[in-house]
């Protein structure tokens, strides 16, 4: 049966329905909401709705009490109900969100360099997780990760009620950061009796098995003037760690150069043309044994080539190497959480809570490569008759390269990250104004272990085998230099699994970098209406706040470990005076840096009419932030907004506002790290493992956003329960900052085109300038540099549909979101504009922008303690890259479909309730298309293979017990 056939079969059998829970705060009231104690009931998973007698300030703005009469787009979102379809982590929930794209977690690429590249980070709109606001209960929750972002892994999920999405720039209310949106995690302050839930899960292949527990206890105290509550969740997670354990999986790369001649193309199957699992010998076609590769141990034989690719590097099939990097993360988390609040006085009120996540994955990356090594033709693992036939070709060294994923584990890179955020405050009433102060502490020690780092001085010295005069095979340097290798076990490479476990031992090392960064943030409020207009109340907020940030970092390998030349006889070359890095990976101490950050603010919503012809009410709401930061200088941010009901079935809305995002610590100071990367250099051609040295810039400036939202919302009272909103949205950032990797065919293009006068030319260092082409003439090192761009642009449109009404008499709902992004640029002085919507990899993104993204949910209660939920997600077509005067064979990647399936069971027996549930995820089993982007040439299985955000498991299974009392 066609694919989308069965698609709309399946959902038109489950009556199109979705989530009746989650309801969109703008809106006007659709059904009435069933009872509280009814709903209890209903949903053990779902905690007490919190006392909602009060006003509740919306997420957005501090003046505003009620979620219609925001100018501002908001999506209210029930965590209970995120978690029925996707039931593993609220950010994963929130991801089946039409309106975020591009969200960093433990699907993400490889990115180990200072940071976690296995995070959970919201992307609203793919612009950038640094560019939307996290906020814990309306404050600003601390940035958890060196670079400034938050890992919403360390929100307490049990007692989170429910998530505020806000589409549109407040930076005028919350600071900076809040360019795209502002994530809102709102906590249940009222959380009675006990909540305890357990789930176990397992693809269907038997892999990405993962298990949670999880408990919440809350009661009152003191007669009802004290409350206390508190959560711990255990999350263990096994991953996927190979890409190769999916058959569609097949060590996928883009080979060519992207010219006319050569055009990228899209292969599987790719293998490294000049390096096996064995090692090949290189000694000259005078040579008897050239060419030839170790399959066996200490047994050569003759190198079986692939198809060449059009690329030096690869081929398709034959004997190469290739790349299997992990698939997906492993994770183990424990998340504990606890509140107390107390009433001091009738209108005093005293609340303090702590949150920690205290969490440990993994990504397993390269093993060690030897490509081109220079051995000594008597070393004496090789056997005799290949001695022979060097000695007989005249051949004193060989080249040898080798991917050693067979002999040497793959370099592991784990963190464990200890996130701490601590929030105290008064809140209080003054006569007509309601007043708030609140301390936020934050700190976060990240320790990146990098398991199996490579010592290249180790490595050369261990290479360098020769005999002792009493006939033991030792290293050389023991002999010439005793006590500058201490301990050099010498290495067999000869062959797959030829090399000692202590050789091994030896020359990969366990190399640590722990980061601290701390947060210290006060800030206060007062809010009210000082008098009514004929209108209404004029409602006001005066609030300021200061902030402190502060990072270090200690790493015990830095790019200032350099290698001794003098001491080794080969593969050890200074270079320019610039003698080698010692580790594969290194990143550079950081002492401490600060930034410190003063605001004050002021908000009005103004009423101008009320209950007269066509305008049922007509308010204005306003809102300017004067921010100072003592590291990158002073902004005002505006924001502006209309709200007009027409009538109680139509309301228009727009906004209008000036944001902007201060660079980070990590943007402005991140300690130099350097890595080695294998890329094409375009301009001679030659491919071979050079440093990528990244770090920051201490002279970058705020980005300046300018935001444009216009909306209607229609809830007609002749059709019960419906409402549909649709909202347009127009973002620019200027100035905005983009991290450029030297090695993008892009960049490179725009330099050698220049004759080295483009500012893409500072990325990257050589011998003899920009155009000539000598392969002596290769470039020495790469460098991944924040700078500011010129501009970033964005705009689209969000549609959003609820129905919730009943069919032969029982519940059901209908949502439909869905968001249309037909352009995201990036204009920069003499490049090309890059278009990254409807992009798989962009050209500084590794992270996927549909076109379309649509979400359909699906409930039916066919009975009282029966229950079918049903998710869709489809995303939109993509091409391959963003820069179009690269040519392709075929860029195209397919839209898809994928389906999530859950059934649950709800049972009570006296005070308990409890549910038993089984969710399928990808119920069809649908493999994503293959994808991958250009800058794979020479890494195949190590980037890409598919496109972020798509499901790379496969049919996967959890079955789970919630229990509530």
């Amino acid at each position: 049966m066609n694919r989308n056939v069965s698609v709309a079969l399946l959902m038109a059998g489950a009556s199109l329905a979705c989530f009746s829970s989650i309801a969109q705060a703008q809106t006007a009231p659709a059904a009435p909401a069933a009872d509280p104690a009814t709903a209890q009931d209903a949903t053990p998973q779902t905690p007490p709705p919190a006392d909602t007698s009060q006003d509740v300030v919306v997420t957005g703005s501090r003046v505003i009490r009620n979620g219609n009469d925001s100018p501002t787009p908001i999506t209210v979102v029930q965590a209970a109900d995120l978690q029925t379809v996707q039931p593993t982590t609220i950010s994963d929930g929130l991801n089946l969100l039409p309106v975020f794209s591009g969200s960093r977690s433990q699907y993400g690429n490889p990115n180990p360099a200072g940071g976690n590249g296995a995070a959970n980070e919201l992307n609203l709109r793919n612009l950038g997780a640094n560019r939307n606001l996290i906020l814990f209960d309306g404050h600003r929750v601390p940035p958890t990760l060196s670079d400034g972002t938050v890992d919403v892994d360390m929100i307490p999920q049990l007692l989170v009620q429910r998530v505020d999405v806000v589409t549109g720039g407040v930076s005028a209310v919350y600071g900076s950061d809040a360019v795209s949106g502002v994530i809102n995690f709102i906590p249940n302050r009222h959380f009675n009796g006990i909540l305890a839930q357990a789930q176990g899960g397992v693809s269907q292949l038997g892999d990405d098995a993962n298990q949670e527990v999880g408990l919440a206890v809350g009661t009152d105290l003191f007669g009802g003037r004290g409350h206390i509550e508190a959560s711990y969740e255990y999350r263990n997670d096994d991953g996927v760690l190979r890409r190769s354990d999916r058959n569609w999986d097949t060590h996928i790369a883009v080979e060519g150069n992207g010219s006319a001649g050569a055009p990228f193309q899209l292969l599987s199957n790719v293998r490294l043309a000049n390096a096996t699992f064995g090692g090949v010998v290189n000694c000259g076609v005078k040579c008897s044994i050239n060419g030839m590769t170790f399959d066996q141990n200490g047994i050569l034989s003759q190198f079986v080539h692939g198809t060449p690719t059009g690329s030096a590097c690869c081929e398709v099939g034959g004997e190469g190497a290739y790349y299997d990097d992990s698939l997906k993360a492993p994770l183990r988390s424990h998340q504990v959480f606890g509140r107390f609040d107390y009433d001091l006085t009738d209108n005093i009120h005293f609340y303090v809570m702590g949150s920690g996540d205290f969490k440990d994955n993994a990504q397993y990356l390269d093993p060690p490569l030897l490509s081109g090594v220079t051995m000594n033709s008597s070393n004496p693992f090789l056997p005799v008759q290949y001695q022979n036939a060097l000695t007989a070709a005249g051949q004193k060294t060989f080249t040898f390269s080798e991917f050693m994923a067979y002999n040497a584990p793959r370099e592991e890179v784990e963190t464990k990250a200890n996130q701490i955020m601590v929030n105290t405050g008064l809140e209080g009433k003054l006569g007509k104004f309601k007043w708030e102060a609140n301390y936020t502490y934050g700190s976060t020690r990240q320790t990146v272990i990098d398991h199996n780092n490579y010592d290249y001085g180790k490595l050369y010295a261990a290479l360098d085998a020769v005999k002792d005069p009493s006939g033991n095979i030792v290293c050389d340097v023991t002999l010439t230099h005793p006590g500058a290798y201490s301990g050099c076990v010498p290495l067999n490479p000869f062959g797959p699994s030829s090399a000692s476990a202590q050789a091994i031992d030896y020359i990969e090392q366990t190399t640590r970098y722990v980061i601290n960064t701390q947060t210290h943030d006060v800030d206060a409020s007062i809010s009210g209406a000082p008098f009514n207009t004929w209108a209404g109340p004029l409602n006001v907020a005066l609030s300021g706040e200061w902030r402190r940030q502060s990072f270090n970092g200690d790493s015990t390998a830095t790019p200032n470990d350099v290698l001794d030349c003098t001491v080794l006889r080969y593969n050890c070359t200074v270079k320019s005076g610039v003698s080698p890095a010692q580790y594969f990976r290194s990143f550079a101490d950081r002492s401490d840096v600060s930034q410190t950050v003063k605001e004050v603010a002021f908000e009005a919503d103004v009423p101008i009419l009320r209950d007269v012809r066509f305008f049922k009410a007509l308010n204005l709401n306003g809102a300017v932030r004067y921010t100072d930061y003592d590291t990158s200088g002073s902004y005002v941010t505006w924001k502006g907004g209309v709200d007009w009901h027409v009538d109680n079935d139509l309301t228009f809305r727009a906004t209008k506002s000036r944001d902007i995002r201060a660079p980070t610590l990590s943007d402005l100071f991140a300690p130099t790290s350097v890595s080695s990367i294998t890329n094409t250099d375009y301009l001679t051609g030659v491919s071979r493992p050079t440093p990528l040295v990244a770090g920051g810039n201490p002279n970058l400036k705020a980005e300046i956003g300018h935001t444009t939202t216009a909306g209607v919302v229609w809830t007609p009272h002749f059709i019960r329960g419906l409402s549909i909103s649709v909202d347009w949205f127009n973002i620019q950032i200027t100035n905005a900052l983009s991290s450029e990797l030297g090695y993008n065919v892009t960049l490179q293009n725009a330099c050698y085109a220049s004759g080295g006068s483009s500012p893409y030319c500072e990325l990257q260092d050589r011998p003899n300038g920009y155009t000539d082409t000598d392969p002596s003439n290769t470039v020495t090192t790469w460098y991944n540099e924040q700078i500011n761009l010129s501009q970033a642009r964005t705009y689209g449109e969000d549609l959003e549909i609820n129905y919730a009404n009943e069919i032969f008499g029982r519940p059901f709902s209908v949502r439909l979101l869905t968001t249309y992004q037909p352009h995201l640029y990036f204009k920069t002085p003499g490049l090309p504009t890059l278009e990254h919507a409807g992009v798989a990899f962009a050209t500084n993104l590794l992270y996927p922008t549909p076109k379309w993204r649509v979400s359909a949910f699906v409930n039916f209660k066919p009975t009282d303690n029966f229950t079918i939920d049903i998710l869709e997600k489809w995303r939109s077509a993509y091409t391959m890259q963003d820069d179009k005067s690269l040519h392709w064979v075929d860029p195209h990647i397919a839209s898809l479909a994928q389906t999530n399936l859950n059934i649950a069971y709800d049972v009570k027996s006296g005070r308990s309730q409890f549910q038993v549930f089984l969710n399928i995820s990808n119920l069809l089993d649908q493999d994503p298309p293959i994808a991958a982007f250009s800058g794979t040439q020479t890494r195949p299985g190590q980037y890409g293979g598919w496109a972020i955000g798509d499901d790379p498991i496969g049919r996967a299974f959890t079955f789970g017990v919630r229990v509530r009392r």
